[in-house]
């Protein structure tokens, strides 16, 4: 966290000055629990600052998803002509004014991003020692005003240091999380996933009676696949890792999912 490098400097240090002012904030309001209020506004902070990359992200799948039907009858028409089929797609994007590339230029935007805010998370909360955290994090703050004297990690009577993996000890409900959490990232993929019915094109294929099948779409398998098992792998994280790091994915999710609920209500 201490050592200057580039990524620190960039990313991991700003993150957490603007983390650490939340926190000092919400205990000058004598709030209870301000590092989990501080968790809470530094993701939506984030996810306020990232809000144009991923509407533009959302925006182009949905295109994409859109243009499953047409996509699918070129690929009936020219599944036997590589080329041909290749010039149809592009055609059909210029016709559309679409980039398939589009959606991965904010991805790839974001993560390291993301990274570096699941890097703070990660080392504030897994580490045990805070009287060493402490000092550390006050060797990185810009201003003297933020340095704390202690780090509260208790949030509703809670450590947000603690895993659901101590569950033996500190608590059954701790098995509540990492489902939650797999939830939400369940909710998030279905609404991305595309609502469309059997292509004209598909019919007929069908309905022909010869001994032929629709051409894989390659993209739509992987989406699905993605969306089953991203759910299991996130449930898999928040068992493993802080409850700090669970309260961001999931407050990171529910603006995901409300921000796709909105995407998919546009025209």
């Amino acid at each position: 966290m201490i050592n200057p490098t580039l990524w620190n400097q960039l990313l991991v240090w700003p993150i957490i000055n603007l983390l650490v002012a939340l926190y000092k904030f919400f205990e000058w309001m004598h709030i209870p629990g301000p590092l989990g209020f501080a968790v809470i506004g530094l993701t939506v902070v984030i996810r306020l600052i990232l809000y144009p990359l991923m509407a533009a992200q959302m925006k182009s799948a949905k295109k994409m998803q859109q243009l499953k039907p047409h996509l699918d009858a070129i690929n009936v028409k020219h599944k036997d002509d590589k080329k041909a089929l290749q010039q149809a797609q592009m055609d059909l994007y210029k016709q559309h004014n679409i980039n398939p590339a589009a959606g991965c230029l904010p991805l790839l935007v974001q993560m390291p991003v993301l990274i570096a805010l699941y890097n703070v998370f990660y080392q504030v909360l897994q580490n045990g020692d805070l009287v060493k955290l402490t000092q550390e994090i006050n060797q990185v703050v810009y201003s003297p005003v933020l340095k704390i004297g202690t780090l509260d990690l208790s949030f509703f009577g809670t450590n947000l240091g603690i895993k659901p993996s101590q569950w033996q000890s500190d608590g059954y409900w701790l098995l509540l999380i990492p489902v939650i959490t797999a939830g939400l990232q369940w909710w998030q993929s279905k609404l991305m996933m595309p609502q469309v019915s059997p292509t004209e094109a598909t019919k007929k294929l069908v309905v022909s009676g010869k001994d032929e099948k629709k051409p894989e779409d390659t993209a739509a398998e992987m989406q699905k696949q993605m969306a089953m098992i991203t759910p299991i792998m996130f449930g898999i994280f928040a068992y493993q890792f802080p409850l700090g790091l669970a309260l961001y994915w999931n407050v990171f999710g529910l603006f995901g999912i409300m921000q796709q609920l909105q995407i998919n209500k546009e025209k």
